[in-house]
This record gives structure tokens, C-alpha cells and sequence, in this order.
């Protein structure tokens, strides 16, 4: 193990509070499982494939805003800072944040998919040999405790990218950001990515794309589900489909039934019509202001950077 590797933190769901989850999205009218069901050590593989692809522009253009405005971020971030990362996945994007920063102070990755987290963390132990590397594996949307940062830094910054926060209703969102912000306290930075609303046809290629990357990420799900819990999916009798849902403002992503079929779930019998659907996640997008205000309660926006189409936003707040 590195010596600027602390061991890992861990938060395991308890197996009869995931199927209770399961269950209960199940026999909703609109049947739905939840999103972080995508990120097992197979599903956050495609969902990196899923970042390459041509028509998905979120990754490709947040990237392109990091490198463009390094500088001026990291000088906002400033010297000594702690990094907290929701949803670390590879941590690529951060390196862009770890080499720019003067001296950071630590960083603390979070991720729900222990075997992603351990492999990215190790790769990046050694090539920052320097640096404090705090690792979490969590549900970060469940409670849990950050690790103990026995060490001085100027400030927290929570990194949130990818525009992930798009994967919650705005309700829940402005909830779940505001509670990290009365959480952390003051001296604390919040530097997230955020998808911004755009040509529907934009949107529905992103998640629709032509080698077929989404469509099995989106069908992980229920492998993972047959393989993890007593669920007896055919897997051959569903779709994927995602579509943009203007009225709402969000890309809605869904399995379709493809005929009247019986599922065994831990017992019990869940019946599906042929095209009924089951919703696996939404993504919203946002105007800047609209998202402004939805978590003003604690923070105060202090600068944004785009890329010159205005697809996508990279937002730096701080906590009032």
C-alpha cells in the first residue's frame, strides 16, 4: 500500500434496505429502479466507454472548459485546499484539478463501487506520490462519515462533475446539496458540473448512441440484479430507450418490456405488460440561473465557465 494512501473508508448498504428499495420502485404505477444500481465494477467500465463516445459531448466538453480555464479555476480553488470528490468513478477529470492546484491539501474520492474506487486510487497514489488520498466507498446520497483530515488545509472544495446532480429531482437536489453545505460549514467551495438545456436532438444522441454502449449500461442493471439478488430477468425480452422530456426538462432513461412476462423479485411476482417500462434514471437540465437559485439557501454563486456553444457549465459557489 502507498504511504500517502490511507485505508479505505467503507459504507455498505444493507442488502434487505436495497431490496426493500427494489421492491417498492417495482409496484409504483411507473415502475422504476434506482440509478445507482449502474455502478458495479462492470457498469462503471461502460459508463467510462460511455464518456468516449462521439455523440457524448457532456464529458468531452467539461473537459475541454477544464483545460481551457485551469488556471483561473485552480487560482479560485487556491493553495492548500481539501478535495472532496461525489462520485469519483476514474477521478480523470481531477487530475486536471491535482496538477493545477498549488500544494493541495488532500483528497478525499467517493465513490459507491469499491472495486472502481480501490483500482483509480491506487494509480493515483503513485502518480501523486505527494498527495493525501482519503478514499470512501459509499452510497454518498445515504449517510456516512467523511474520514478524519488530520492534517491543515485552507478549505474544503466539493468537486462534483459530470453534471451527476442531474440524476436528482430539483427538489431532492436543492435538499441534498443544501444539506452538504450546512454540513461542511463555511470555508467551503462547491465546483460541479452541469448540463445545460439544448436541442432535444443533442440530448436524446447523448444517450442513444450508435455502438450500442448505453443500451448495455442501461441492461447492467438487471444483470446485475440476477447475478447480486434472487431476480430471474430475461434479459433477451428488454430494450433501452431514452428519450428528452421537454415538459419536465430531463432525458428520461428506461427498459422496455418487450412482452407480457412474470419476474421473480426475492420472492415475490412482479408482472410486466409488454411495453410497460421500467425508469432507471432521469437527467435534468438546467439554465445557470434556474440552478442558481435552486441551492441559493446556502451557497452564493461566484463564477461560471462554458464552453462557447453554452452546452455545458462548470459553476465554482461558495457556502454562505
Amino acid at each position: 500500500m502507498h504511504s500517502n494512501l490511507k485505508r479505505l473508508k467503507k459504507f455498505e448498504p444493507e442488502i434487505e434496505n436495497l431490496l426493500e428499495e427494489i421492491l417498492e420502485g417495482l409496484n409504483k404505477p411507473q415502475k422504476e429502479l434506482p440509478s445507482k444500481l449502474f455502478y458495479d465494477k462492470k457498469g462503471s467500465s461502460l459508463f467510462d466507454e460511455i464518456c468516449d463516445l462521439d455523440e457524448y459531448y457532456l464529458t468531452r466538453t467539461e473537459t475541454s472548459i477544464m483545460i481551457e480555464n485551469i488556471e483561473d479555476i485552480c487560482s479560485i480553488l487556491g493553495n492548500n485546499s481539501l478535495l472532496i470528490e461525489l462520485g469519483s468513478g476514474s477521478s480523470k477529470k481531477t487530475r486536471l484539478l491535482l496538477s493545477g492546484l498549488q500544494s493541495p491539501a488532500g483528497y478525499a474520492p467517493i465513490d459507491i463501487s469499491e472495486e472502481h474506487l480501490i483500482s483509480s486510487v491506487n494509480i493515483l497514489a503513485h502518480d501523486y506520490p505527494n498527495l493525501k488520498i482519503l478514499p470512501v466507498s459509499a452510497d454518498y446520497t445515504q449517510p456516512f462519515s467523511l474520514p478524519k483530515f488530520d492534517f491543515i488545509y485552507s478549505k474544503k472544495v466539493v468537486y462534483y462533475p459530470g453534471s451527476t446532480i442531474g440524476n436528482f429531482e430539483p427538489d431532492y437536489a436543492s435538499q441534498f446539496l443544501n444539506s452538504i453545505g450546512h454540513r461542511l460549514g463555511k470555508r467551503t467551495g462547491l465546483l460541479i458540473g452541469l448540463d445545460l438545456k439544448k436541442d432535444k436532438k443533442i440530448l436524446e444522441d447523448a444517450y442513444n448512441d450508435n455502438k450500442g454502449i448505453t443500451a448495455e449500461f442501461n441492461l447492467n442493471v438487471l444483470v446485475r440484479l440476477n447475478s447480486e439478488l434472487d431476480t430471474d430477468f430475461n434479459i433477451e425480452e428488454w430494450k433501452h430507450c431514452a428519450f428528452y422530456n421537454s415538459k419536465e426538462g430531463r432525458i428520461e432513461m428506461h427498459l422496455e418490456s418487450l412482452s407480457n412476462q412474470d419476474v421473480q423479485v426475492n420472492g415475490d411476482i412482479v408482472t410486466f405488460r409488454k411495453e410497460e417500462t421500467i425508469l432507471t434514471e432521469y437527467s435534468y437540465k438546467y439554465s445557470i440561473d434556474d440552478f442558481k437559485n435552486l441551492i441559493s439557501e446556502s451557497y452564493n454563486l461566484e463564477k461560471v465557465w462554458t464552453d462557447e456553444d453554452s452546452k455545458f457549465g462548470i459553476l465554482y459557489f461558495t457556502v454562505k
